[in-house]
């Protein structure tokens, strides 16, 4: 026995040390083999040592082979200021009541303008299509989610992740043998990885869809879709002396534990990911003891692994927590999570955030080298790594309130911006790129607060949390202040502060199965009127058509889908104008207004290589509306139309030309309309280079020589409000957040009347 587990031990320790960090991966939820932070030092400080002795053989090498790589920039340096979902028409109405010092005086020495977004204009596939220079059908993400055809099943449409194949079974332990697999889904090729070919450095942090981190020379923290502990995209705890009438946990969603309070002191767990490395092994958990003062009104908290006790108040975040899981064999999990303390009486309530990835013990890829992630840990403390790291969930599900999400968004956007200063600081030539999630999450957990008659706000509170929005943006404009000299004055500095999307109402939620149900083209099992999650009980072999995430709809076409019935050819085509010609005459019965001003067959739409990877149609939906919360997990409701009160309550999943995203820069440009997809060919024309073949968008900076005469704020009236439903929208004195002239964003021009 002991042989065995002298055995187990090694090939442990080679799977652990015999590869990549990479290899430490095991999959979402389902256990971590970890090698320490202390391996990787030591592995960065001999590397370092190397680099700096080869660096002068290095540096003529490159000067013989490949030159100056310089040599025909515009400029030095580049820097992106990515602000997730900044609004145009909230950043001008901002911008005149001189909350945005900073922006009017950058879209006075340079230039503003709508960006027109992706399409669907949702968060992965605009900063993919950002990232590539390519539309959705060339890099293939279009929703957070997917379909597995042969089952019908959601997948996460960035990334593939899945448990080693290979093990070594010893007694009770199940060793891996080989990589397990984790890889990025998103085609095409991000234009730091060609700048990098081309020897010019670049340091990205936080740019969505870059996990697992694709190597190239320069530096990379990955950011949404980066999962947690679990290998979710973000599950957290709640602790709670409070039971419903069976005596189960009183709240919904995330990991529930039921706290039994003996006199002053409370025993319990922390539930931590899977141990997949132990037959059968169950969850790992890590035990804790707290201890109630009801005179101080504070909470103690002992936590096993971690030396010091952690004394808080209610209304109090803690800081990181670094919670250590041992699956076995002497082998350690580590997570971090912070705490807070919603009640003490009459009830005692605890919020534990998602337990984020140790960015100083990956256990996982989350940057590239893998020493970049310890190497901000170690110098700026610990930060959030969770792709989607602002709970928005708890919020919605009112474990925490507008004060606990608001503040945990506001620690998250300060990490980002030490983060941000030291790239700054450390890369004084190449590309440097940041985006902050603070804008965006905010917007859609607040936005109620700027519609009075919002379906939200029933219950809750409409006044305190009125300014959140407006102070979100102006802490971005300090921000860009703290900047301004290094950057915006700098003559071989060009600046882009760009959004992803902008942002609209979302009042009323379309379950698109439930009026495929009514129409006949989704049939459920058993004459069934309602249908769980993820299609539970629908009967495929009488369903058309269905609708998954947040703007698509499939075709349940045979020989595609597992069990599909529609065939190729007229069927197909005839069934697509059908459904298209329905979808947009679908009136609110509450309103009699239009929800959807267009519908997109993507096969039409799109002509590049992953374009039958698509949905079959894209519904752009009016200000107001968007996919219900049912509909995206693909659930049949009783009714099509419903209220939406939950928290969330601002969003983007609409019609792109609706929320334009913005743009400004400190230099002059060439189109009076940008595109996302012109970011990735106008960065490369700033550094002398043009930009790849496949790239779809278009440089709007002007070549050396030649003149760019698009410069200063844009008018607001070109803003069209067509479309419109009353009360759909919020508008700044006459303008809104649509874009302007319609293009579509993110498709050749040759396309855009293509459905």
């Amino acid at each position: 026995m002991r042989r065995n587990l002298r055995l187990a031990a090694l090939v442990a320790l080679w799977v652990l040390f015999a590869g990549p960090r990479a290899d430490a991966y095991i999959g979402p939820g389902a256990g971590f083999a970890f090698a320490g932070s202390a391996f990787i030092i030591v592995g960065t400080i001999a590397l370092a040592f190397s680099t700096i002795l080869l660096w002068p053989l290095k540096l003529i090498w490159r000067l013989i082979v490949t030159g100056n790589p310089y040599k025909h920039a515009q400029v030095k340096r580049v820097v992106i200021l990515g602000l997730d979902g900044m609004d145009p028409g909230l950043t001008q109405k901002f911008m005149r009541e001189d909350k945005l010092p900073n922006f009017k005086r950058l879209a006075e020495k340079g230039v503003f303008r709508p960006l027109a977004t992706s399409y669907p204009s949702m968060s992965p596939v605009a900063w993919s299509s950002f990232s590539t220079g390519v539309d959705p059908s060339r890099h293939n993400i279009y929703d957070f989610l997917t379909r597995d055809p042969c089952s019908y099943m959601p997948m996460l449409s960035s990334t593939d992740i899945g448990n080693a194949k290979k093990v070594l079974n010893i007694g009770k332990y199940v060793i891996p043998m080989e990589k397990p697999k984790i890889k990025l889904l998103q085609k095409s090729q991000a234009f730091w990885k060609l700048l990098g070919e081309k020897h010019i450095f670049s340091t990205i942090q936080r740019v969505p869809i870059t996990f697992p981190p694709v190597k190239f020379k320069g530096l990379l923290l990955s950011g949404m879709c980066v999962p947690d502990l679990q290998g979710s995209q973000g599950t957290f705890s709640f602790f709670s002396t409070r039971t419903s009438e069976s005596g189960q946990a009183a709240f919904t969603g995330g990991e529930q534990t039921v706290l039994r309070r003996k006199g002053n002191v409370i025993r319990s767990r922390i539930m931590g990911p899977g141990n997949s490395m132990v037959k059968d092994g169950g969850f790992m958990t890590i035990p804790f003891t707290l201890t109630i003062d009801d005179a101080a009104g504070t909470a103690r908290f002992e936590i096993d692994g971690i030396k010091k006790p952690v004394t808080l108040k209610v209304g109090e975040y803690s800081e990181w927590l670094e919670l250590t899981f041992k699956p076995g064999m002497g082998i350690k999990v580590h997570g971090i999570a912070r705490l807070y303390v919603t009640s003490l009486s009459p009830d005692v309530n605890v919020y534990m955030t998602p337990i984020h990835i140790d960015p100083e013990n990956p256990a996982m890829p989350i940057s590239h080298p893998g020493a970049y992630a310890v190497y901000l840990a170690k110098k700026l403390g610990k930060f959030a790594t969770l792709g989607l790291a602002e709970d928005t969930w708890a919020l919605n599900e009112r474990v925490i309130d507008e004060k606990a999400f608001y503040e945990q968004a506001l620690l998250i956007c300060d990490e980002r911006i030490a983060m941000f200063k030291d790239a700054l600081t450390k890369t004084r030539k190449g590309l440097v790129t940041c985006v902050f999630d603070t804008t965006d999450r905010v917007q859609h957990m607040f936005y109620r607060y700027l519609d009075p008659t919002h379906p939200a706000n029933e219950g809750k509170d409409t006044e305190q949390w009125k300014d959140a929005i407006p102070s979100v943006y102006q802490r971005m404009d300090a921000l860009l202040g703290e900047i301004w000299e290094d950057v915006v004055e700098d003559e071989d500095t060009a600046l882009i502060v760009m959004s992803d999307h902008g942002f609209t109402n979302f009042r009323r939620g379309v379950n698109l199965n439930s009026w495929l149900r009514d129409e006949g083209y989704l049939v459920l099992k058993d004459d069934k009127h309602v249908g769980g999650d993820w299609f539970e009980d629908v009967d495929w072999s009488r369903t058309k058509a269905f609708s998954l995430g947040l703007t698509g709809m499939f075709i349940n076409r045979k020989g595609r889908e597992r069990s599909g019935i529609v065939t190729e050819g007229p069927q197909y085509q005839a069934l697509k104008v059908e459904l298209i010609e329905k979808l947009r005459e679908l009136r609110d019965p509450q309103t009699g207004e239009k929800a959807i001003l267009d519908v997109f067959a993507a096969e039409d739409f799109f002509d590049g290589p992953y374009r039958f990877d698509a949905p079959d149609l894209l519904v752009g939906y009016d200000g107001g509306y968007r996919n219900s919360w049912e509909c995206a997990t693909g659930s049949v409701t009783e009714e099509t139309f419903t209220d939406n009160t939950r928290s969330w309550s601002g969003d983007h999943c609409v019609d792109p030309r609706i929320v334009p995203g913005i743009f400004f820069s400190n230099r002059p440009i060439t189109s009076t309309e940008p595109n996302i997809v012109d970011m990735a060919p106008s960065v490369m024309r700033l550094f002398g280079h043009g930009p790849a073949p496949y790239m779809v968008g278009k440089p709007i900076y002007a070549e050396p020589g030649d003149t760019a005469e698009v410069t200063g704020a844009f008018d607001p009236r070109i803003l069209s409000q067509s479309g419109s439903a009353p009360g759909a929208r919020i508008f700044p004195e006459g303008t809104n957040t649509s874009a302007a002239s319609g293009v579509k964003a993110g498709v050749p021009a040759s396309k855009e009347n293509g459905s």
